[in-house]
């Protein structure tokens, strides 16, 4: 072999082992996206029980407002089914930002249904109300942070994929850009 085919060797496996690490780099800052998201997933799942139980405990106290407890309960499912989306695929950015949506649509109904309950202290002090209304004031809490790590990973992500020449390797592979909660 000649210095020249020698030379041209060395740069290919040069190569071929940037873009095996590059790749790798890739798939694994996605797979932290998947785990950040599965903490996201699981706090919106104990929520959603929580708005469930509670939206059944107050049928009957307050029965003048089931416009706002239908509200919360639509909202709720409307969470669900982007939730469950975005669980496939925690990398689109679409999906993330369906979710957006209807996190506002929860926290705006939840207030309201918050606010009803200070109206009713006998009912927010009820042994089946008050453990709800726990639950979900603090995965309200709770969420910010796992949203903020969700947030992190897919800054982390979206970092790596536009750098130069990873960006190339990106496109090639089908590399999307991960939206933010």
């Amino acid at each position: 072999m000649s210095s020249e085919q020698i030379a041209t060797l060395i740069a290919a496996a040069i190569l071929v082992f940037w873009m095996v690490g590059a790749y790798n780099r890739l798939v694994a800052l996605r797979s932290a996206i998947g785990g950040a998201y599965a903490q996201v997933d699981e706090l919106l799942q104990r929520r959603g029980a929580a708005v469930l139980a509670l939206a059944a405990a107050l049928r009957a106290p307050l029965a003048g407002e089931q416009g706002a407890l239908d509200a919360l309960l639509a909202a709720q499912a409307q969470v669900r089914s982007t939730s469950e989306a975005l669980r496939t695929r925690p990398v689109m950015a679409t999906l993330a930002a369906a979710v957006v949506a209807a996190e506002s649509l929860m926290t705006a109904s939840s207030s309201r249904v918050l606010a009803l309950l200070e109206q009713h202290p006998d009912v927010l002090n009820d042994a089946a109300v008050a453990p709800q209304v726990a639950v979900l004031r603090e995965t309200s809490t709770r969420l910010g942070f796992v949203r903020q790590s969700f947030n992190d990973a897919a800054v982390s992500y979206n970092t790596a994929a536009r750098q130069f020449p990873t960006r190339l390797l990106a496109r090639l592979y089908g590399f999307g850009t991960a939206g933010k909660l």
